[in-house]
């Protein structure tokens, strides 16, 4: 007698593999899609928001004449209060220009550094912010002065400066080190013809453009803070295209390239957002150096990601400047001091430890290899 046949098992349908989540990483689910959010950088992006918010404050408050919080509080919810003069036609339009001009600082610079791969690569060091100078200043001298014009000058003269150092730079390729050399070397060039308009010009126009060239607020007002506040919200679907653009370049060529992206196209791209977001701020607020320089570096030193993030780096770029000019004009009051003034003394160290750190690193690597 045969034994009997036991019925095969019904087939259990395979169960796709997860995905190993990335460490540090929380995934945030928003209707149909999902996507990755790094807790460290959210953790950073809200306490600089706060310190943000309480700077400003901090700003509207302090002055020739201190004005209670209470009293801002009003004049910002449009109540009546006896500080609208001072709060809302003086403080706040050059507050305002030094937040919008400080975050397209913070975001340019990131930018420009992740194509490039080198910290040093800023716009002011690079020459974009010197190209939006030297146009800027040489149509003052003509007698172009009005501040409706003078930011779009500034764009034209940031994107030829950024397309010379480029089109140089580009030897089938766009190599980090040739593109911050030619970038200083155009820098250089750049402020020497700006230094001769200044000396062709009339004497007046001269003491104007000086004061501009340092990177000052002083006199900014919504005529400044309505271009740059225009320019940022067209620029906005760009600068989240960026931000996801951003992490196939920071990847090395072969792989980014066998991951079927176009990485000339998309530093090309990222390359253009900067240099206009790095020329519009310089329009509406003078070259503020460094702030490019410093924004990207401290946002990524304090969330720890692999690549620059454009958040922080523009809440960053933004705290900078506000706090800048609120020291600038408390340091020596009653005397008011450019906010560029500020910022290069902070910057400037900061530069000349990171050129000596490049230094260092390289000579630990050359002799891990001997």
């Amino acid at each position: 007698m045969s034994a009997p046949v036991t019925p095969p098992a019904p087939a259990v349908p395979a169960t796709p593999a997860r995905t190993a989540r990335p460490t540090g990483y929380a995934l945030v689910r928003a209707g149909r899609g999902s996507f990755l959010l790094h807790r460290r950088a959210a953790v950073v992006a809200l306490v600089l928001a706060v310190l943000l918010a309480a700077v400003s404050v901090a700003y509207l408050c302090v002055g020739e004449s201190f004005v209670a919080p209470s009293e801002v509080l009003k004049v910002l919810l449009g109540q009546p209060s006896g500080q609208e003069l001072v709060v809302g036609t003086l403080r706040l339009p050059r507050m305002v220009v030094g937040l919008l001009a400080g975050a397209a600082f913070g975001v340019a610079g990131a930018l420009i550094q992740t194509v490039a791969r080198n910290p040093l690569a800023s716009p002011d060091i690079i020459g974009v912010t010197q190209g939006a100078g030297a146009l800027t200043v040489g149509s003052m001298t003509l007698g172009i002065t009005s501040y409706g014009v003078l930011p779009y000058l500034s764009v034209a003269g940031g994107l030829l400066a950024a397309g010379l150092v480029y089109l140089f730079a580009w030897r089938g390729g766009l190599h980090a080190t040739r593109f911050v050399l030619i970038g200083i070397g155009f820098a250089v060039a750049l402020r020497s013809v700006t230094h001769l308009f200044l000396t062709k010009g009339d004497y007046l126009v001269a003491q104007q453009a000086q004061v501009w060239m340092t990177g000052s607020l002083n006199g900014r007002g919504w005529a400044e803070a309505a271009p740059l506040g225009w320019a940022l919200l067209v620029l906005l679907p760009f600068v989240l295209w960026a931000a996801r653009a951003q992490r196939t370049v920071s990847l090395d060529d072969d792989t980014a390239t066998a991951l079927g992206a176009r990485l000339n196209r998309t530093r090309l791209g990222l390359v253009a957002v900067g240099v206009i977001l790095a020329s519009m701020a310089t329009g509406a607020a003078g070259p503020v150096d460094f702030v490019a320089l410093l924004a990207p570096q401290i946002a990524r030193r304090m969330t720890r990601t692999a690549q620059i993030p454009l958040l922080c780096s523009a809440l960053l770029g933004a705290f900078i400047v506000v706090l800048g000019d609120l020291l600038a004009r408390k340091v020596l009051a009653p005397t008011e001091l450019p906010v560029g003034v500020l910022t290069a003394a902070v910057g400037a160290p900061y530069l000349i430890w990171l050129i000596v750190r490049g230094h260092r690193d390289r000579g630990r690597a050359a002799g891990g290899k001997a």
